[in-house]
């Protein structure tokens, strides 16, 4: 493997093309895995712990619930519900204050990706000083995480195992893209009983999310057999189970066949990364504080046929995982075949036709392109694109 220690430099931005894989130590699956929570966290040595977790989640009684897991292992426990949709930097400083006011040593994330991110950039302060801003890019902490464990309750993020963390930059109005092996937690778990709480919306967005990084994953420059494998099996299982776990919420194996499926995709876009939906979404995110799985649904079929050109078969075989028949059909009947099927599964689970019933203003597109050509992302998309096209693809997506 020539790949193993290569940085390459693609428009202006250092990426690593690497053989490794990067998951977390110990993946918990299966309804009741939640009740292992105190002692994974006992095990890696904690011993008063901060449960990094959103204000529903707090409200609904779920983060209590955890919190008397943890408190039935013998440990301490303490409650930040502050994680808000889109976490900024100002809400990884309030965990840091909620953390060192209450002397805690471990940290255990509740939610969905804004709970996990929160936690990782909470744990990147706790552990190596300074601002949550020093950590953008890539590897740049140089210190061990406290014990972390990851506790999912939504199945379209993957960010209870991976090793990203995505947190708004309130001064400048961007996402920034932390890439870091430490902030990878310790544990996962995914007890698809945490999920039948989910509303038909946001397992649609979340689960769109799931098909995305697949789908982003197995088309990318970075691609390699290991994270194929993952991301088909990903993408055959949302397009299995994700219409049935929109309609019916508490179809416990569609739940369950989702939570694999967005692990999956995870395995996937943690080891090849993404493209330019995610590139693009990070802006729409950072600059109208929208919904990160609604704007990845929006703009797939989009920058996907965009992609087309640079990975024909790609998206031939992608057609075939969503379940598609495709025999007879040349190479690129079948490639537009994949672009169909995407547009047909989100408009059957209600993602929204377009940007412009969210608010998106055109005015925005050169800056908002500007970005994410800067976007760490961007790097490992298949096709180059200009700022000109990028600005078009906004405009597509409208």
């Amino acid at each position: 493997m020539k790949r193993i220690l290569m940085l390459i430099k693609k428009e202006g931005v250092l990426i690593m093309q690497k053989s490794a894989y990067f998951i977390p130590t110990i993946n918990l699956f299966g309804e009741g895995s939640v009740n292992d929570v105190g002692t994974q966290i006992k095990t890696l040595g904690g011993k008063k712990v901060l449960i990094v977790t959103d204000a529903m989640l707090a409200k609904l009684g779920m983060a209590e619930r955890v919190k008397s897991i943890i408190e039935d292992a013998g440990l301490e426990c303490v409650i930040f519900n502050g994680a808000e949709p889109n976490p900024t930097d100002l809400d990884v400083e309030a965990a840091f204050e909620a953390w060192t006011k209450n002397s805690c040593d471990a940290i255990v994330s509740l939610g969905g990706g804004s709970s996990h991110d929160c936690a990782k950039g909470l744990g990147l302060v706790a552990s190596n000083g300074g601002n949550i801003r020093d950590f953008e890019g890539l590897d740049k902490s140089t210190k061990d995480f406290p014990p972390f464990v990851a506790v999912n309750t939504t199945a379209g993020t993957g960010s209870e195992m991976t090793r990203f963390c995505i947190i708004t930059n309130t001064s400048r109005k961007v996402k920034m893209a932390i890439v870091d092996w430490r902030v990878t937690p310790k544990v996962s778990i995914n007890d698809p009983e945490l999920m039948v709480g989910m509303p038909p919306s946001l397992t649609a967005a979340t689960g769109m999310d799931a098909l995305t990084h697949a789908i982003e994953a197995y088309v990318s420059t970075a691609a390699n057999p290991l994270t194929d494998s993952a991301a088909l099996m990903a993408i055959k299982l949302v397009a299995k189970y994700l219409p049935k776990a929109v309609a019916n919420g508490t179809d416990m194996e569609a739940r369950e066949q989702m939570a694999y499926a967005q692990f999956l995709a995870g395995m996937a876009f943690n080891n090849a990364s993404l493209g330019y939906v995610h590139a693009m979404a990070h802006q729409l995110g950072g600059f109208y504080n929208l919904p990160h799985g609604i704007c990845n649904a929006i703009l797939l079929p989009i920058v996907s046929e965009f992609n087309i050109l640079a990975r024909t078969e790609r998206f031939a075989e992608i057609a075939v995982a969503m379940g598609e028949n495709t025999s007879g059909l040349s190479e690129i009947a079948a490639a537009y075949v994949a672009i169909d099927s995407i547009k047909r599964l989100s408009k059957a689970v209600g993602i929204p036709a377009g940007l412009t019933q969210l608010g998106v203003k055109e005015k925005d597109f050169e800056v908002m392109a500007g970005n994410a050509k800067n976007d760490a992302c961007q790097a490992t998309n298949p096709r180059l694109a200009n700022l000109k096209e990028v600005m078009e693809l906004f405009r597509l997506a409208m």
